[in-house]
């Protein structure tokens, strides 16, 4: 593997070291003979995730709104990147954060969904299924998906699934109102999906990218905390929300619940449970 990666770097590796790469991955540190470094990811048997990955990143870069890490090569055993140096925050990192998300949210596209389907976690994610309806989309890609693999993994009772039929009759009311045009999302965004850069500014990485409605990118920040009130704010100055977003985060928040559900099993299940109570 090395010789393979000399070869495609066009440089002479002087060593290798594990690093923290997330519940899924397997990541190294790649040092050359030139000073130069690298970021090595590899997923085991999972071919797809890669290129997956790297289509996400360069899909992001192509909005020149935010730092994302430079695609160097990808094969179907692991996936190069640049190495960025983890540095301090500045004072006002949340607004420049919140500000460069915004205008990242700019970048639009003719219909939801994306060219290839790819991944949310180790689960598949359903994009190719393009459609003009955000409504029909949301419901019927990442809603109604996971809910479906949830029953094949044996999470879903009879309470369940009778809640998750009332949702589908509101889902249509409570996005009422909201539409507008297919917004390129980072799509997987926690605080464990970001990092800071050497002069302190964020970059996005491990991105589960489409283009849908950016209420639910911004959905997935509150999942697990780590963006603050500043952050909202600033997004809101470039790009204001729609009225009454913050009553739709939940909803948007249960496809990540149920996706959470079937990759670690019943201790998100009354969570599931309590978002659709809340608008059924």
């Amino acid at each position: 593997m090395l010789e393979k990666l000399e070869e495609m770097l066009g440089v002479r590796i002087i060593s290798t070291s594990n690093i923290g790469g997330g519940s899924i991955a397997n990541s190294q540190l790649i040092k050359t003979e030139r000073g130069v470094n690298y970021f090595l990811k590899s997923y085991g048997s999972n071919k797809e995730i890669l290129k997956s990955e790297a289509n996400g990143l360069e899909e992001l870069a192509k909005t020149e709104a935010i730092r994302i890490p430079k695609v160097v090569a990808v094969t179907n055993d692991f996936l190069i990147l640049e190495y960025i140096h983890t540095g301090k925050r500045n004072n006002n990192f949340s607004e420049i954060f919140g500000r460069k998300f915004a205008q990242m949210h700019r970048t639009t596209s003719e219909q939801f969904g994306f060219f290839e389907n790819n991944f949310i976690g180790s689960n598949p994610q359903i994009n190719v299924n393009r459609s003009n309806c955000w409504i029909e989309f949301f419901w019927e890609n990442r809603l109604l998906f996971q809910f479906r693999l949830a029953e094949r993994n044996g999470y879903v009772d009879n309470d369940f699934h009778k809640l998750f039929n009332k949702l589908e009759t509101q889902v249509p009311l409570i996005l009422s109102g909201t539409e507008e045009p297919p917004t390129i999302l980072h799509g997987d965004l926690w605080s464990g999906n970001f990092m800071v850069d050497e002069i302190g500014i964020p970059v996005l990485i491990d991105p589960a990218v489409y283009y849908g409605n950016r209420e639910s990118d911004l959905a997935m920040t509150q999942m697990f905390g780590g963006f603050d009130s500043k952050f909202y704010s600033a997004y809101n100055e470039i790009y204001p929300l729609c009225d009454d977003w913050e009553y739709r985060m939940d909803l948007y928040m249960l496809y990540h619940v149920i996706n959470h559900l079937n990759l670690f099993g019943t201790s998100y299940y009354n969570q599931a449970i309590s978002i659709i109570k809340k608008y059924t």
